[in-house]
């Protein structure tokens, strides 16, 4: 009977931390619904949950942004902090960003190691461009469509984009997705297919960080039609069948390449 006992003893104690981790668990999710159901969230802050994590991130730097400039961390630069960034958010609010999709974290990670791997390849081949002897490097803008939907989720792709050494958005057409962008060097085809690959490669990989069907709800403040979903290309192939070839993020030909205003 005696070597019964720790066995026992061990047993009661593991049912006690279940029963306790379900008692905690079951109150904790009722807290919830209650605050849910009672505590209605300022206007200000946003309609939805996403919108008040934006709003929360922007009060949250805003104070981080005043303390930093007082060089002292305090509880009196933290409060006076969070009641100028109130008073800023409140009084002269910015334009809303609508926030409509989720992030994935390791799809995060996939676009930064990639965006590393980018720049130190694109850097290199900069670099030697400059140095080699024969003629200079031939440049381009090249026009190319991008499926992306949010606002929000296009900055971060043009700032990728202009990461990149070799590459840089000089101007973004807002209501049809189209990105005008200088190339550094298309005097092949295969650069030319480079630069496809790595702008498909920005648009995918956005689109599953952030974007995802499954996961996109549009916000009442989305400033783009209902109709700009993943198959924005092709409706942009059969609106350029009237006004002349269109070159995609696929890697498509058509006249939307010139350089050095020979149209090449």
């Amino acid at each position: 009977m005696s070597d019964r006992e720790p066995v026992r003893l061990r047993s009661r104690v593991i049912t006690v931390w279940r029963v306790s981790l379900l008692f905690l668990f079951w109150h904790t999710v009722k807290v919830f619904v209650w605050i849910r159901e009672r505590v209605r969230i300022p206007r200000w802050l946003g309609s939805d949950s996403r919108e008040v994590a934006v709003r929360l991130w922007t009060l949250a730097w805003l104070t981080f942004v005043w303390v930093l400039l007082w060089g002292t961390i305090s509880w009196a630069n933290i409060i006076g902090g969070l009641v100028l960034a109130i008073a800023i958010v409140t009084v002269l609010p910015l334009p809303r960003v609508p926030v409509e999709g989720r992030i994935h974290p390791v799809a995060v990670l996939a676009i930064l190691v990639r965006l590393v791997v980018d720049f130190f390849v694109s850097s290199a081949q900069v670099a030697w461009a400059a140095i080699r002897p024969g003629k200079p490097p031939l440049g381009a803008v090249i026009r190319v469509r991008v499926a992306i939907k949010s606002d929000m989720v296009l900055t971060l792709a043009v700032d990728y984009l202009n990461l990149v050494p070799g590459t840089m958005v000089l101007d973004i057409d807002h209501r049809r997705r189209i990105l005008y962008i200088h190339v550094f060097d298309v005097r092949t085809e295969k650069k030319v297919q480079s630069f496809y690959d790595t702008v498909a490669f920005v648009e995918r990989s956005f689109i599953r960080a952030f974007e995802r069907d499954s996961e996109w709800h549009p916000s009442p403040y989305h400033g783009i039609d209902d109709d700009y979903y993943h198959r924005v290309q092709e409706i942009g192939r059969a609106e350029t069948e009237s006004t002349g070839t269109e070159i995609y993020a696929d890697g498509s030909s058509g006249d939307g390449v010139s350089g050095d205003g020979s149209g090449r």
